[in-house]
């Protein structure tokens, strides 16, 4: 494991926060980052894996640094798992996501997605919305565990904050939407979001998603096309908006993913906060 995802041991007794995350099995732990040191070694991270293994574009900043950073870090959440048996001297970072709520991202200007996406109509929905973004895990770690470690912070957040639809940005791996027929036809004819909340592409980077008529679309191929993280919030409910972007600085095709609270998305938030309570009384 590299050094640079290296964080000290902390006693938790020193942080105080509104909320606080502490979960702990297998050798495992998830928390929030608290200090630099911990948001540092996920942006390192986010880099090794974004830029080192899927080819993505950096900055002459980021490839100085070795660090992918933007300005929502500052007013984000920042999910981690860490490896506490992996080091005498402290944890490494190995997985993390980011987390970015109303309040927060109206203070920056916006979110992430805005970039991409006219979202205005979900902006207008009472309630609190959350960004979700910059999802990854260390290569000699994505197992079920550390992804389930990551999807229970997730849950406990939405549970404390009361987060009423998760959003974000949903990659494939290629910046070809002519290869992406299929996929992209599926989520446009079974997986649109209502009018009323739907993100829409911005004008001048939209792809069209209707490629092929509904009438040639095998469903469950189509579904079983898509990448992990995006099939999983399908199978949470999850909707999409108006056409696909393509960035070409992370070298993906970008769709606009919703979740809204209810149905199989509130099952799955109590599932996993059964299991943060179970851990939490080991």
């Amino acid at each position: 494991m590299h050094s640079s995802l290296l964080v000290p041991r902390r006693d938790d007794t020193l942080y105080r926060r509104e909320f606080s995350l502490n979960f702990i099995a297998g050798g495992l732990r998830l928390r929030l980052a608290e200090t630099d040191e911990e948001r540092f070694a996920a942006q390192r991270l986010r880099y090794r894996v974004f830029f080192g293994e899927m080819g993505a574009t950096p900055t002459a900043a980021a490839e100085r640094h070795q660090m992918d950073v933007d300005k929502y870090d500052d007013i984000a959440d920042h999910l981690i798992v860490t490896d506490i048996a992996g080091s005498d001297s402290g944890e490494y970072v190995v997985g993390t996501y980011r987390l970015i709520r109303r309040g927060p991202a109206m203070r920056c200007g916006g979110f992430y997605s805005a970039h991409e996406f006219d979202i205005a109509p979900l902006l207008r929905r009472p309630g609190e919305i959350l960004e979700l973004g910059r999802s990854c895990v260390d290569r000699d770690y994505r197992t079920l565990r550390v992804i389930d470690l990551l999807w229970q912070g997730v849950a406990a957040y939405i549970s404390h904050y009361n987060v009423q639809i998760l959003f974000g940005c949903a990659s494939f791996p290629t910046v070809k939407p002519n290869a992406l027929s299929l996929e992209l036809s599926y989520l446009h004819h079974y997986c649109r979001a209502d009018e009323a909340i739907r993100p829409v592409a911005l004008p001048g980077r939209c792809v069209e998603m209707n490629r092929v008529s509904v009438d040639a679309i095998d469903r469950k191929q189509g579904f079983m096309a898509m990448p992990p993280l995006l099939k999983g919030y399908l199978r949470l409910g999850g909707v999409v908006g108006d056409g696909a972007v393509v960035d070409y600085d992370f070298g993906t095709t970008d769709v606009c993913i919703l979740v809204e609270r209810g149905g199989r998305m509130e099952r799955y938030v109590e599932r996993y906060m059964a299991r943060s309570r179970a851990l939490k009384a080991s």
